[in-house]
């Protein structure tokens, strides 16, 4: 994408517009939402692990402003004897203030760790995340035609094609592309996930769920966003004195989060670790907000009606239903586009049922002719291959049209990569003669 989009507006359902989400400060130990002893564990756990901790390193550990909340909490560790202070330093508060934990302390922390071995940001309430991404819905970012041409510039599509995928992506509910494989699905698919994330989110650290923590922010899958002016920010410098929003909160990239043949069902639960004895959020939960991209649909272990029939709830209801693993169901939002693509027959996958509960079904086909040369003379101008009409014309005939093979997207592409390889080889500049062509076609086409 060359230029953020300026025609995408978030609106409410009525049409008006959206204000932004941030989450609220926190000021006392009743906005956290966990009780004052599952706290003190954290702080234990946290001190355990990490040995001698100023008051503000236990705060920025935790993800909870020192002033008027961890302090609370360790003071009423002191008390309890717990934890004790090693030393001080004169002018800077409590919060500069060295602790220790005891031997009575280090005796709860084991308890505790025998429950979870959790040691991190403070976690959110379910109910508090679920409210938040009701107010971050992303169903309310509408796309333009000027936006699309926008994201899509780079790729060569039918214009009938072209508008079919805008109102996919408004529908904010699930887009199926099927076709050849190499004709540009997953191409278009991550256009769509750079669309998504040119805006931003806040989501948590990790979720609380009846005293079970699921770890939902992860470095691999979501990328951090720049704090906007006067949203607060994380620092350790303001978790000293409060700060202007919640810091258990991570603002981000809205997702898109590609999976592949590696998905299984299991994958698609909440993960609990038996040794740490937390969970790690699946897929679907971390893609909340954004879009999932189940990549190579029908290569996957499992079978792809089983894996279709996991996604008729949620596509229907927008929850997901997940089991913690003492079987306890849960309620979560399901606020994702999920977005499959296939090379496979849609008939060998799926039947008319989900069919109907897939709202857009796009085709990818083959490109034209003409747009066969317009995706070549990008490619070429882009690779720095001179571009040839007789040579592009010599290359359909002898190994196209003589053959019967058919034309593909990713073809231009990856016969200019042999047209370079081979150039360098001999010392020539890379030019569409036929000699070349020849050589970089015997090197890329296999008959099947």
């Amino acid at each position: 994408m060359n230029s953020t989009p300026t025609s995408m507006v978030n609106t409410g359902t009525n049409g008006s517009a959206l204000s932004a989400f941030v989450p609220p400060p926190i000021t006392r130990l009743e906005d956290i939402g966990l009780s004052l002893l599952w706290l003190q564990d954290l702080a234990l756990k946290i001190l355990y692990f990490q040995g001698y901790m100023t008051g503000f390193k236990i705060a920025e550990e935790m993800s909870l402003p020192f002033s008027g909340v961890v302090d609370q909490i360790v003071d009423a560790l002191k008390r309890e004897k717990l934890v004790e202070v090693k030393s001080s330093q004169m002018g800077l508060g409590e919060g500069a203030y060295q602790y220790a934990i005891t031997g009575a302390g280090i005796a709860r922390a084991r308890e505790a760790l025998e429950r979870s071995q959790y040691a991190g940001p403070a976690p959110v309430p379910l109910q508090v995340y679920s409210e938040s991404l009701g107010r971050q819905s992303r169903g309310r970012m509408v796309v333009t035609a000027r936006v699309m041409h926008q994201v899509l510039n780079h790729l060569v599509l039918p214009d009938k094609t072209f508008d079919r995928i805008g109102p996919a992506v408004n529908s904010n509910t699930s887009i199926f592309f099927y076709g050849p494989p190499g004709d540009g699905k997953t191409s278009v698919a991550r256009a769509i996930g750079n669309l998504v994330l040119s805006q931003t989110m806040y989501i948590p650290y990790a979720i609380y769920i009846d005293g079970q923590v699921v770890k939902l922010y992860d470095s691999v899958n979501h990328q951090l966003a720049p704090e906007d002016d006067g949203s607060g920010g994380s620092s350790t410098g303001s978790l000293r004195t409060g700060t202007r929003r919640d810091p258990r909160w991570v603002r981000i990239r809205r997702p898109f989060i590609v999976v592949g043949g590696e998905l299984t069902l299991a994958g698609l639960d909440l993960v609990f670790d038996d040794v740490h004895k937390f969970y790690e959020a699946p897929f679907q939960v971390k893609a909340n907000g954004g879009i999932l991209l189940i990549d190579d649909f029908g290569r996957q272990q499992v079978r792809p009606r089983d894996l279709l029939n996991r996604w008729i709830v949620p596509l229907e209801s927008r929850i997901d239903y997940l089991t913690l693993h003492t079987g306890r169901k849960l309620e979560v939002p399901f606020d994702v586009l999920v977005v499959f693509s296939t090379n496979l027959p849609p008939k060998d996958l799926v039947d008319e049922a989900f069919l109907r509960r897939l709202r857009h079904k796009i085709e990818i086909g083959d490109p034209s002719y003409e747009e066969y040369r317009e995706i070549f003379q990008r490619v070429a101008a882009q690779k720095g291959i001179v571009y040839s009409d007789q040579g592009l014309a010599y290359l359909l005939q002898e190994w196209y049209i003589k053959r019967g093979r058919k034309l593909r997207a990713s073809h231009p592409r990856d016969l200019c990569d042999q047209l370079l390889d081979i150039s360098r080889y001999l010392g020539d500049d890379p030019a569409m003669s036929p000699e070349l062509i020849d050589r970089a076609a015997e090197s890329y086409f296999v008959e099947l």
